[in-house]
């Protein structure tokens, strides 16, 4: 039976948490059930005098428990300690949550599935992966009906704000990244932003969503944006490319590759038209064809909205597996060799300007079998050396990267060769 008012316990009050708390006492009637929807208790680091008429937890976990609260919301974040104690506790014993945490999601999504199931409650998600844009109900929702191949696009934001920012100014990826720290787009700490693991915990998410198998974060492939130089945007964009980092799930016959990556992007395409802080995916169905959803991925609205989205939800009683598939039946995706995948490569290098160049370069590609589909020899006069940039056609990786290694040991390159992917989406 479908309850009139709602009683809700918020765990972490950062920018989400105080966003869901503004968005609730501007509308407590947003339930489709109707009734009111209020916040009951709350649970964070530092005490807060302005929310005195509140039940105060100090543990996070005795909050989950409290029956003061019907919903328990998680915005700790992170996939170990009071996050994850607080959302096992309230599991345990049959109480709906809500989290907007990816991390967790992504490394300990099955257990809490089969807790979830086990006991008959809902298990929602739909702020971890892309904010305010709804990729999770699309792929566990509107996709059931159609089997799913390729899930891809841009799931950070700091990241492609980084990259379009390096391309419209020419400035380099420690000075973008400062005044991205400056502006609060990226964190004192930005590890997990710009190594791409914040990247890597939502794509590990949505492959299990749209391919019905456990999170498996640990088989992801993960390269992050530190070694991308402004040379490698401007040789890119002359040669008709963006680069962006793409998060990619794709299944296949030999198994399911779950990577996140720099890759050149056409301008043409969708998503080399991404820019700032927005994010963008692809969601490829054997039946549907292809769908596109850009939108914002972070941010106290956008976020807090799709948090209140999940406690809609979960007043209706809903029930469905927290995956595609009922926890019992969840395996472990199988990794696909990577060494032994096939995919169209970037290869930039600064050598020195003398006869016999590139001829040398060109023989160690035929050596290793690597063919040559675009070559451009720019000298920009404030660069040291001559850039060249070539772009191959479709190869395997671990043969591009033995062509790689013995391109490093030409003594006519002034540093190792750069290799970035050609995006196959």
């Amino acid at each position: 039976m479908i309850r009139k008012d709602w009683r809700i316990g918020v765990a972490g009050l950062g920018t989400v948490g105080s966003g869901l708390l503004e968005l609730i006492a501007e509308r407590p009637g947003f339930a489709p059930a109707g009734g009111a929807v209020t916040v009951t208790g709350v649970s964070a680091r530092n005490r807060r005098p302005a929310l005195s008429d509140l039940a105060w937890f100090d543990d996070a976990a005795a909050l989950a428990l409290s029956p003061s609260n019907d919903i328990f919301v998680e915005l700790i974040g992170g996939a170990e300690g009071p996050a994850r104690q607080a959302v096992e506790a309230a599991l345990s014993i049959g109480k709906p949550v809500v989290t907007a945490n990816k991390a967790l999601i992504a490394h300990h999504g099955a257990r809490l599935a089969a807790l979830a199931e086990a006991n008959g409650a809902p298990l929602l998600f739909e702020a971890a992966v892309m904010g305010g844009t709804p990729a999770v109900k699309m792929l566990r929702e509107a996709m059931v009906g159609d089997q799913v191949e390729v899930v891809a696009g841009i799931l950070n934001g700091t990241c492609n704000y980084i990259l379009s920012e390096m391309e419209a100014t020419g400035a380099s990826f420690e000075r973008i990244l400062a005044e991205a720290q400056r502006l609060g787009y990226a964190e004192a700490d930005p590890t997990m932003d710009v190594e791409g693991l914040d990247a890597g915990h939502k794509i590990t998410i949505l492959a299990a969503l749209a391919f019905g198998c456990a999170p498996t974060f640990a088989s992801a492939e993960i390269e992050g944006l530190r070694t991308i130089e402004p040379l490698d945007i401007r040789l890119a964009k002359d040669l008709g490319y963006r680069i962006k980092l793409i998060a990619s799930a794709v299944r296949s016959e030999a198994g399911v590759s779950v990577r996140v990556h720099p890759a050149l992007t056409p301008l043409d395409h969708p998503l080399a038209r991404v820019d700032g802080v927005l994010n963008a995916l692809f969601i490829e169905g054997g039946r549907i064809g292809r769908i596109f959803v850009q939108g914002p991925g972070a941010g106290a609205g956008p976020t807090a909205a799709a948090v209140a989205a999940d406690i809609a939800d979960a007043t209706t009683g809903a029930r469905r597996p927290v995956f595609q598939a009922p926890a019992p039946a969840l395996r472990a995706y199988p990794p696909l060799d990577v060494a032994h995948s096939l995919c169209r490569a970037f290869i930039r290098l600064r050598v020195l300007d003398k006869p016999g160049v590139i001829a040398s370069i060109t023989e160690t590609l035929a050596e290793t079998g690597v063919s040559i589909d675009s070559f451009l020899q720019k000298p920009i006069a404030e660069i040291t050396g001559m850039p060249i940039v070539l772009t191959t056609h479709m190869a395997r990786e671990s043969v591009l990267s033995e062509a790689v290694r013995r391109m490093s040991a030409l003594p006519s390159l002034l540093e190792p060769p750069r290799l970035i992917r050609i995006a196959r989406i």
